[in-house]
């Protein structure tokens, strides 16, 4: 399996820095947003912390990446999910202990969305309200479940959907890397497909832009552009955060296509 991959960040249009990270690394399959929070240093802090830690954990599994074995068993038990666990959560302890050392960056934290392709499966990793679709057929579906208050409102049926979008509590995130010692990490794992698209953002983008518009716009252009283009469409919708944009591609024959091109 071949992943070419994309990304874009941008401060928006309503703040003054920019306190999201992202990583590609094709090499190893492995891509990671975060969107940080705790102010200017903190949130920046943070999410750095995050992406360099996960990229580190990665690096130091290239035995256990080997694509030449693949784990036979049940794909919640394979090697691969627990490597991206461990990754975001060592990333938690990190940040936590810069946090203590510093009383200006205490209460800092992150989101994080990882994905790591690794044999036949896309493992995601997930905290916070940053999200992971997939485009495959023609369709888009969200694979990641916000850790939000509007979302815990809207599952408990408290509010609705054009309720949780007007929300002034949508911002506030029940779960993040960081904020505490350790954190509970929900670990996703797709069987990819050749042709598919997985898209990780922050909410940023989720915020402004519908999931058709995204599947749209990524549907419509070559994938290198979709980045630039989705965050254009959110900062002239307002543009009230940072916005972050990854696209990976999965192509599996190793050559490039017109749509990944």
């Amino acid at each position: 399996m071949r992943i070419l991959a994309w990304g874009s960040t941008d401060v928006g249009m309503k703040r003054d820095h920019n306190e999201d990270s992202y990583l590609i690394r094709e090499d190893l399959g492995l891509c990671v947003v975060a969107d940080g929070m705790g102010g200017h240093a903190g949130g920046e802090m943070a999410s750095s912390i995050a992406v360099k830690t996960i990229e580190e954990g990665v690096l130091e599994a290239n035995a256990l990446l080997d694509p030449t074995k693949v784990f036979e068993g049940a794909v919640e038990k394979d090697p691969v999910a627990k490597l991206i666990s461990d990754c975001v959560r060592k990333a938690c302890a990190a940040i936590y202990k810069k946090a203590q050392e510093r009383r200006e960056l205490q209460g800092m934290g992150t989101t994080t969305i990882t994905v790591l392709f690794h044999g036949r499966h896309a493992f995601i990793a997930h905290v916070g309200d940053s999200r992971a679709y997939l485009m495959r057929d023609g369709r888009i579906l969200q694979l990641s479940e916000d850790h939000s208050l509007v979302n815990e409102q809207l599952r408990a049926g408290l509010i609705t959907e054009a309720q949780a979008k007007q929300s002034r509590f949508k911002n506030i995130i029940t779960r993040s890397v960081g904020f505490e010692e350790d954190v509970a990490v929900d670990i996703i794992a797709v069987e990819a497909r050749e042709g598919d698209c997985y898209l990780l953002c922050t909410d940023g983008l989720a915020n402004l832009v519908k999931d058709e518009e995204i599947q749209e716009i990524s549907g419509d252009n070559f994938l290198r552009r979709a980045p630039e283009l989705l965050i254009d469409l959110a900062n002239k919708r307002g543009g009230d955060d940072n916005v972050t944009v990854v696209v990976a591609y999965v192509d599996e024959l190793g050559g490039s296509s017109a749509q990944a091109a």
